[in-house]
């Protein structure tokens, strides 16, 4: 798809969004010309996608797009670290993309494992633990602020966004100049639809993703 700005990188995931929820989905970019159209020159998304690993929760699928189109990232929570900071960075300095989505949703394992640990003081082993302290801050802060658990998932969007903007100058910078755009997205797993929870930068086309 021609990138001419952000708006249109999220326009463009909206309405592949509603084709998947509506059932008529056009599988676009799938076939073997794309494939081979993609091969010599490489790749060439328009957005990069950082979404929680859940299995339910497959950005080209959801979004109805294809090969190249997506640069996509994925952890347990949507959790941040150096190496996801590093490939966003890469995806919208080195690739192009125009959009940079956070992407959330209902019944989110980390989510309630770091709601536990917070109300019940219960903890896990292993690395999934480093997980949920990651998570905790954003339960906190939705405790802090009067929220019910309701909107724990939301606010962990919107404290992802916030914390990749405070902790990428690069990223900062390009939302500062207009080149990128920030949304957080929050998925609801029964519906199929993408509803916008948080944004940064210009995203004016449509702003009732899910609606």
């Amino acid at each position: 798809m021609p990138r001419t700005s952000p708006a249109m990188a999220f326009e463009s995931l909206l309405s592949g969004n509603e084709r998947f929820v509506s059932g008529v989905p056009g599988h676009p970019n799938q076939d073997a010309a794309r494939r081979a159209e993609l091969a010599p020159p490489g790749q060439d998304p328009f957005a990069v996608v950082l979404g929680c690993s859940d299995s339910r929760l497959a950005a080209e699928i959801i979004f109805d797009q294809g090969l190249g189109d997506l640069f996509v990232v994925r952890t347990a929570g949507h959790v941040l670290g150096a190496e996801v900071l590093g490939s966003v960075e890469y995806a919208t300095s080195v690739l192009g993309a125009r959009l940079v989505v956070v992407l959330g949703h209902d019944s989110c394992g980390a989510v309630a494992a770091a709601r536990a640990a917070v109300e019940d003081g219960l903890s896990v082993r292993g690395f999934v633990r480093d997980v949920v302290e990651r998570v905790t801050p954003s339960i906190l802060a939705a405790r802090a602020a009067g929220l019910d658990s309701q909107s724990d998932v939301d606010e962990h969007i919107r404290h992802t966004v916030d914390l990749m903007l405070e902790r990428s100058r690069t990223l900062s910078e390009q939302v500062e100049a207009g080149e990128v755009a920030v949304v957080g997205l929050g998925y609801q797993l029964a519906e199929g639809s993408a509803r916008l929870v948080t944004s940064r930068g210009d995203i004016k086309v449509r702003e009732k993703a899910g609606t």
